[in-house]
């Protein structure tokens, strides 16, 4: 487990480590910039090595058995983004890892547990393989509208609770259809290479949340220190999380 600077969690918790590129979404992307540096440091979990093509050093797709019992331990109700640096969801991830990670979840009901996907389709086929618990939130990451299907895919799995994650948001998501959709987080790309978010991209999709009655979480403007803009959309910061709550 570690603390993080995301806004809509809690903590972080890596079962699985590393991944690869598949979409624009992953061009700049923070976690293999990462793992390369903690791979440098000697960190245990980022030694292997991941395709050069599509992921780098320290990046390679690794499971971490040792690591599922962690939740077990904390005191406290938390709520856990897994696998902030790996997608659970990537092909290279047994079918039986990935179960046993959702019968961790499904063991600690006193946390809520958000998972994020590219690989949406994946997610889909294999749905129907676990059960899946009420604490548990399913997202995918929705960069632009080439890869609109991955909502699709989504509503076709049994989650209490369905999110997206518009960030970085790199276009117009027009015509997006937000039936059976929980939540919305949209947000500018940070780092010295960032692409810049067009404004309208961003008051569109808040726009279509507010016309669907869907909650919507304005993370950050983008850019090279993104916090220094705030989060302002028109006068107010717009952080709203789902109104399903797990109440244990």
């Amino acid at each position: 487990m570690a603390k993080t600077t995301i806004e809509w969690t809690d903590v972080t918790w890596n079962p699985t480590t590393g991944c690869d590129r598949i979409s624009a979404g992953c061009d700049h992307c923070y976690a293999l910039t990462l793992a390369k540096r903690l791979k440098a440091m000697g960190a245990f979990k980022y030694q292997n090595d991941g395709d050069p093509r599509t992921s780098g050093p320290g990046f390679g797709i690794t499971t971490h058995p040792q690591t599922l019992l962690e939740p077990s331990t904390w005191k406290s109700p938390r709520t856990v983004f897994v696998n902030s640096m790996s997608d659970l969801f990537h092909a290279k991830v047994p079918i039986s890892f990935v179960r046993d990670v959702f019968d961790v979840i499904a063991d600690t009901p006193q946390h809520t547990y958000q998972v994020l996907t590219k690989r949406s389709l994946r997610m889909s086929k294999l749905a129907e393989k676990f059960d899946w618990p009420d604490n548990l939130w399913m997202g995918v990451s929705v960069e632009d509208s080439r890869v609109l299907p991955r909502i699709d895919h989504l509503r076709a799995v049994p989650a209490k609770v369905r999110f997206l994650s518009c960030e970085p948001l790199l276009g117009p998501l027009d015509f997006i259809n937000l039936e059976s959709i929980d939540w919305v987080i949209g947000g500018g790309e940070s780092g010295p290479n960032y692409r810049p978010m067009d404004i309208n991209w961003i008051r569109g999709l808040r726009d279509d949340c507010i016309k669907a009655g869907v909650p919507f979480f304005f993370k950050q403007w983008g850019g090279r220190t993104p916090k220094a803009f705030g989060r302002d959309l028109d006068g107010r910061a717009w952080d709203e999380m789902p109104l399903v709550k797990m109440v244990v």
